[in-house]
């Protein structure tokens, strides 16, 4: 490189940049002249600090060592160029940064002088291939709390590998960009006249003129199919409204309402004083089938309340035999109901048996956490029938939806990471295929410095939530199969055993439960 070479300029020292890369930087070693085949291992001073660090992703070649058991075999057989960029030949004796055993993230380099070795040198090998490039690469990532927001908002957070509490942004698919909020963002990136273009650059007049042509074209699509909804509308007979109200005291004294309510009737007064009017603050959930309410009642009991949308009497039917179903079922892990509220309805029953399946697992607004993390599951999908009739609600609940254990994979991710965001599986995905998994864990759960066994109990959990990702749409693993690789891994952590802390204790500090086990008013729902 000639005069404008650039530097990078950290702890007094100045390092020659020789390439860049997403996640780092590979420079040379400071004060070089000529060609050096092997550096003193105080050559190299720098360690880290809160934007470098010295990459996992260095191999390095030790010289005359009189200690040779940290040697590794296999790294001798990378190819890797010498000073002069010529071969460099077969190393002696290597060691990759990325085995951990003798060399700690954070260490320099002078850690390997216990082992009297005179020299060193170092390469960049990237996972996956032998082929190296001479220098020292250093992580890079900026500070958790540096910037207020620091991502852009169509790039994804992810976690530095070794800077501590650092993280990068990643542009999302079809974006190219630093990610930062900062700095450039996330740019679109297109062929243009044979030439890369990013940006604004890609919206040319003819491409807009055709997203004009498409829209037109769904607008009119659009226009014709509401038409034809409102002709059928108009001749179907109308339902009377006046069979749908009746008055409190029919509904209250039929046998279908009072077995559904068997409990306790609330009034919509009570519950509004519970709720404080069903106030914003009060909300944990709200979604098209209704929305979830923490309370407190006057005795001071803490609740849920779900608000269920019943626009038919069919709607109706489903709700009070969905209430009575659950109210007969008891599980220490399932939330109870003990009571309902109704204005006014026609109330049918019918009989419907197990088994139950929940359909729509997450980690919000269905899961109830107490202080001590005992789970309890609730907030069940109310589910609309389509001809009203009992058999085909019986049909809906015997038939388990494979999208369960999809949601479930997706539940073990969620408390892996301890964020929820839309596109996080693509890029829990991608990082656990490339071998990085501990980018994507919680800082919380501190998986650096965990031990073996805690960081093992990790990487499964992660693998079986993979697996219900990427096999849980075709039905080739099933909820059973997860059921008993999840008991089997925490009974091997219970009652003296050797792989160490238990399970439970291993996701103790989850950012993901810690939000759960604190929402409103002490009512420990996501």
């Amino acid at each position: 490189m000639n005069s404008t070479s650039l530097y990078l300029q950290i702890c007094g020292e100045k390092y020659r940049v020789l390439d860049f890369f997403s996640d780092g930087v590979l420079v040379d070693f400071p004060g070089t002249s000529g060609c050096r085949q092997y550096n003193d291992l105080n050559a190299f001073c720098f360690t880290k600090n809160d934007y470098f660090v010295i990459s996992c992703d260095n191999v390095i070649g030790l010289y005359d060592c009189e200690d040779s058991s940290l040697c590794k075999v296999g790294c001798e057989t990378n190819d890797v160029p010498g000073c002069d960029g010529n071969n460099g030949g077969s190393l002696v004796c290597c060691y990759p940064l990325s085995d951990h055993n003798i060399w700690h993230s954070g260490d320099g380099f002078s850690s390997f002088s216990k082992f009297w070795c005179r020299g060193f040198s170092s390469w960049l090998v990237s996972r996956g291939t032998n082929t190296g490039k001479r220098g020292v690469t250093l992580e890079w990532a900026v500070p958790r709390n540096s910037f207020h927001r620091v991502c852009a908002s169509d790039a994804d957070m992810v976690n530095a590998t070794a800077v501590e509490a650092g993280v990068r942004c990643l542009c999302k698919d079809g974006l190219v960009g630093d990610g930062f909020a900062n700095g450039a963002g996330c740019l679109k990136s297109c062929i243009k006249e044979g030439q890369e273009s990013y940006g604004e650059e890609c919206d040319s007049p003819k491409h807009s003129q055709r997203k004009l042509v498409i829209l037109a074209g769904v607008l009119a699509l659009l226009f014709i199919l509401v038409s034809l909804f409102l002709f059928l509308c108009i001749l179907r007979r109308p339902v009377k409204q006046g069979a749908f109200h009746l008055e409190q005291n029919h509904y209250h004294s039929t046998t279908s309402f009072r077995k559904a309510c068997r409990t306790r009737l609330f009034t919509y007064r009570e519950l509004g004083e519970a709720t404080r009017a069903f106030e914003d603050s009060q909300k944990l959930l709200n979604s098209t089938n209704g929305s979830i309410h923490a309370g407190v009642l006057g005795d001071g009991s803490h609740i849920a309340v779900q608000k269920v949308r019943c626009e038919t009497e069919g709607d109706l039917i489903d709700v009070l035999s969905r209430i009575e179903l659950l109210s007969s079922v008891l599980h220490r892990n399932l939330a109870r109901i003990i009571g309902c509220c109704i204005e006014s309805s026609y109330t049918i029953m019918y009989e419907i048996s197990p088994p139950i399946f929940h359909r729509g697992l997450k980690s919000s607004g269905y899961i109830f956490l107490d202080v001590d993390f005992y789970v309890m599951v609730a907030g069940f999908a109310f589910l609309s029938s389509g001809s009203g009739n009992g058999s085909n609600l019986r049909n809906n609940y015997e038939t388990p939806y494979k999208n369960d254990i999809y949601d479930f994979g997706l539940l073990l991710l969620e408390i892996i990471s301890g964020t929820s965001y839309s596109d996080m599986p693509r890029v829990a995905m991608e990082k656990i295929k490339s071998g990085k998994l501990e980018e994507i864990v919680d800082p919380s759960l501190y998986y650096h410095e965990q031990p073996i066994a805690c960081k093992e109990q990790i990487e499964i959990v992660a693998d079986i939530a993979t697996r219900c990702l990427l096999f849980g749409g075709d039905g080739k693993i099933g909820m059973i199969d997860v059921t008993k690789e999840l008991f089997h891994l925490a009974k091997e952590n219970t009652g003296g055993s050797k792989m160490g802390p238990g399970l439970e204790e291993t996701f103790s500090n989850s950012s993901l439960l810690q939000m759960i086990s604190m929402s409103p008013d002490s009512i420990h729902v996501p």
